[in-house]
């Protein structure tokens, strides 16, 4: 993935928690998940356009003082949650790096204005004839 930004470790808060689920004894005395913190609004890693779009992909997990939360809990080792949270931000990242296509306008054909007319006037004809009634042409 060329052109994508890398975040640098310095930028990111790993805080290590206990998971929540099943995992018997060792839910109960090993703090396995991982809660990825990076702050967003004063990145200095990722420009401008690519912020702004990561803090729409981003959805509820923005703070309103703008740090992107990742919780990451799937796997029962610190390793491999570790992993995975980092892994998911780089995918949101690469998301976000992706420039949007610019939409271009067009504008319908003569001939499909012709056919979706033709479509609503026989589906207009068979409904009219659904009553049964002879007099309703």
């Amino acid at each position: 993935m060329t052109g994508v930004p890398r975040i640098p470790d310095s930028e990111l808060t790993e805080s290590f928690i206990r998971a929540s689920g099943p995992g018997g004894q060792n839910v109960n005395k090993v703090a396995t998940a991982v809660e990825l913190r990076f702050d967003l609004r004063h990145s200095r890693s990722l420009p401008e356009r690519v912020r702004q779009r990561l803090a729409r992909l981003a959805g509820s997990r923005l703070t309103r003082e703008g740090v992107l939360v990742i919780r990451a809990e799937r796997f029962r080792t610190q390793e491999r949650n570790r992993a995975d949270a980092r892994a998911r931000l780089d995918e949101l990242v690469a998301l976000a790096a992706v420039e949007p296509k610019k939409r271009v306008k067009t504008r319908p054909s003569r001939a499909s204005k012709e056919r979706r007319l033709e479509s609503k006037a026989r589906r207009s004809h068979v409904k009219r004839h659904r009553s049964g009634r002879p007099d309703a042409e």
